[in-house]
């Protein structure tokens, strides 16, 4: 199973103007700078799919990106279609507090009442594993997940680490995926789960 193809669908501020949940959903969360476009990018082999900014906490909307799996398992073509969310990052400093308000609460809505999630990626920056917003996430993913959804801790910028650093991580998580989209390392593997999960190829 690989993904095929993948193209931009549409932006919205909240659940309120989403498009229909009708596709299986795979939601992208991180703190603002952890590479969560990079590794869009990389894991749909489009250079420029999602956009970084270079000001933290500058892009405010939900984004949609329809993605379509192949089996090469198969002598026919199947086909298998699902939704790629790109969250707002977390964490930043130079958005006003209104603004950071509207935006947590439009998330948490969005995270606790999308019927079609299927799975939430959590980025984390591999240098800073423990910190407290990381934390604090994770504990709330896990408090909403229901029994049909999958929690995924990918661990990304690898590539900074020393090799013995790199190790203590793997097993102080040893269900995480360790990325690095420089090296193009763990991005076959998140790949790999993600299509198993939600189509159990």
């Amino acid at each position: 199973m690989r993904l095929i193809e993948a193209s931009f669908l549409t932006s919205a501020k909240s659940i309120k103007d989403s498009p229909s949940p009708d596709k299986a959903e795979v939601a992208f969360l991180g703190r603002s700078n952890v590479g969560k476009s990079s590794l869009l990018n990389s894991l749909t082999k489009r250079k420029n799919l999602a956009k970084s900014s270079s000001t933290p906490g500058k892009t405010q909307l939900i984004n949609y990106f329809d993605i379509r799996f192949k089996d090469d398992s198969q002598d026919d073509i199947h086909n298998y279609y699902a939704r790629f969310v790109d969250l707002p990052g977390f964490g930043y400093a130079k958005v006003s507090k209104s603004i950071k308000k509207d935006w947590h609460h439009n998330l948490t809505d969005f995270l606790e009442q999308r019927p079609s999630l299927q799975i939430f990626v959590h980025l984390i920056d591999a240098r800073h594993p423990a910190l407290e917003i990381d934390k604090s996430v994770d504990e709330f993913l896990n408090h909403i997940k229901k029994a049909d959804q999958l929690i995924i801790n990918a661990f990304t910028k690898i590539d900074k680490l020393k090799q013995n650093d790199l190790s203590k991580l793997k097993k102080t998580y040893p269900d995480g995926i360790f990325i690095s989209n420089l090296k193009n390392r763990g991005i076959e593997k998140l790949e790999q789960k993600i299509s198993t999960y939600l189509f159990g190829i």
